[in-house]
């Protein structure tokens, strides 16, 4: 597993925002901790604790890991999986089932509060392109609570030289 680069996701979200035409100090007033009041260990632990349920479910497939490390009332933002850790293990379970080469790369993470990101290279198998994935995940009491997800397909050709990682 890859990790380019760890990055506030304050930084992150200023980024973008500046990029749209807004006002930095306007979202640095909403969004900004002090850093004298981050938890940045804590922060930190959620960033590991996040990147190793991801290695453990989504390459060695490890479906006991999410029993443990995934709260029961789970909440699920993806449109096409429903809410609830046990209907995350049961799609989860079906999908190793028919495709038991799947697995991902970790190309970048951040970590802001109790929110993580990561971006991943999800791949089939061996003739897949894959996708790009932004996961969010939410962690609270040591365990994940909620998650959000963006994907798109790689394509075959692009426009441009740059890679999607």
């Amino acid at each position: 597993m890859l990790i380019k680069r760890v990055v506030s996701g304050s930084a992150c979200a200023a980024a973008l925002f500046v990029m749209l035409g807004g006002d930095v100090p306007a979202l640095a007033q909403a969004n900004a901790v002090p850093a004298a009041r981050r938890d940045t260990a804590a922060e930190e632990r959620n960033r590991a604790f996040v990147i190793n349920f991801y290695d453990l479910v989504f390459n060695k497939h490890d479906l006991k890991a999410t029993e443990d490390m995934v709260s029961e009332g789970y909440i699920q933002h993806n449109p096409h999986f429903p809410t609830g850790r046990a209907a995350f293990i049961e799609i989860l379970a079906k999908r190793f089932k028919q495709n038991p080469e799947t697995h991902a790369r970790i190309v970048h993470s951040a970590v802001d509060g109790d929110l993580v990101w990561l971006h991943v290279h999800s791949v089939g198998g061996p003739q897949d392109r894959g996708r790009a994935i932004v996961n969010i995940f939410r962690v609270a009491g040591g365990k994940i609570v909620e998650h959000w997800d963006v994907v798109q397909p790689v394509p075959e050709t692009s426009d441009n030289d740059n890679t999607m990682f």
